[in-house]
């Protein structure tokens, strides 16, 4: 649920992401009924306000309305419930809640302490100093989650969220849609040739001119064993936008969240609504290295105990991806020994077998809320696996310990 703090008789509230509300609301089945609501309406202990609870781009049903956090007289904090303005009889009280709401925005922009007017008495430094570090740290998370939305090319929102510590964005991390070549490495993105089909779902579509099986069924799932290339068709193809065979370069469809981890695994990724199993869900991008510069930035990754290398070794082993400074929403998705997405090679525009494109597949349906994970040391695709680099023999490498905490774990991830 949301996080806040009293400030005197009013309080502000600490924004968390888009999704708390709905699961608040689920969650509170011991609330007061609606007429202990209604005859407590003049009675409130304290009323705090949601900003930006919800974009107005996802459907969450709450856009466009106002909603407050109400603590009801004579009631314990766990039956807390979100009204509507609509519902609040309570006008003193709203009027004064704004006002000290404004007070604190106005101290927290110039640095000064919070300290509210009418409490009886100060807060404790410490505790205003986290409170100012919190309210500072809220508005960079929202600037880095304006940047992220104004850079990705699809369709999916990116929302960001940090209930755990008073972490900020990171501030070497640069959002890309696609791969960034590092110099002297050339990758086409021009295609050759297209299929001419009026109908890819039947006919001899690009996959079969590959010698593989069209990747999807009717219903726009991955219906191939993983280690078996997907070829979509690309921009010579004669087909149109709706063809059944474009999916990874319409980008990611759903709405997905950054947080920030409870278990000291540092950021991670969680869906904000339903994901049918074999769904294509994100691409992992980042800076397409070469394997000796990958070997010099693995051990460098391995001293920091942090993975970002993944071997394109469909066919050879030349290339890598390293998304530790470049990368989009997959650069955050943590490692389980019991994941729930898949990897799998794709070739759209570039048919170069040394540089597929990786897509992440759900294994099964995942629910609205749950982390995203992959195996970074998984198997499947050509051989196609993160952080591979560690089979070397060459040296010892520092091993890093899995938290992910799956029944199954290796207890490393490397």
């Amino acid at each position: 649920m949301a996080r806040y703090h009293h400030l005197g008789p009013t309080a502000f509230l600490l924004p968390t992401a888009a999704g708390d509300l709905a699961a608040f609301l689920k969650s509170h089945n011991n609330s007061p009924t609606p007429n202990d609501r209604l005859c407590s309406l003049e009675n409130f202990l304290s009323i705090l306000i949601m900003e930006n609870f919800v974009s107005k781009q996802q459907k969450t049903g709450f856009q466009d309305v106002e909603y407050y956090l109400v603590k009801w007289k004579g009631w314990p904090e766990s039956t807390n419930t979100w009204e509507p303005l609509s519902n609040l009889r309570c006008p003193q009280l709203l009027q004064q809640f704004s006002s000290d709401k404004n007070s604190f925005l106005s101290r927290v922009k110039k640095g000064k302490a919070v300290t509210p007017k009418n409490s009886r008495k100060s807060l404790p430094p410490a505790v205003a100093e986290y409170i100012v570090k919190k309210a500072k740290q809220r508005i960079a998370l929202q600037r880095w989650q304006d940047y992220l939305n104004r850079r990705k090319n699809h369709k999916g929102m990116i929302f960001v969220e940090n209930t755990v510590d008073l972490e900020g964005p990171p501030l070497d991390f640069y959002y890309i849609n696609e791969y960034r070549p590092a110099p002297g490495i050339t990758i086409n993105n021009e295609a050759t040739f297209g299929c001419s089909c009026t109908d890819c779902f039947m006919g001899k579509c690009c996959p079969v001119e590959a010698g593989v099986v069209l990747a999807y069924n009717k219903n726009q799932q991955i219906k191939i064993k993983p280690g078996t290339p997907i070829y979509e068709c690309n921009s010579r193809c004669q087909c149109g936008p709706d063809c059944p065979n474009r999916i990874v370069q319409k980008g990611t469809q759903y709405s997905l969240c950054i947080f920030r981890t409870s278990n000291g695994c540092g950021w991670g990724v969680k869906t904000l609504v339903k994901i049918k199993r074999m769904s294509f869900v994100m691409e992992y991008v980042g800076e397409v290295i070469t394997s000796e510069e990958a070997e010099k930035r693995g051990q460098l990754y391995d001293n920091q105990g942090i993975t970002y290398l993944f071997d394109l070794d469909y066919e050879s082993d030349e290339f890598t991806v390293d998304a530790a400074r470049y990368g989009n929403v997959s650069h955050f998705v943590n490692h389980s020994c019991d994941p729930n997405l898949q990897v799998f090679s794709v070739f759209i525009e570039n048919l170069d077998t040394r540089l597929p494109r990786i897509a992440l597949f759900s294994t099964r349906t995942i629910k609205a809320g749950e982390e995203l994970t992959f195996d970074y040391q998984m198997k499947g695709c050509g051989e196609l696996s993160s952080d591979s680099v560690d089979h070397s023999p060459a040296k010892k490498r520092v091993r890093t310990e899995c938290k992910c905490g799956a029944e199954t774990c290796r207890g490393y991830l490397n």
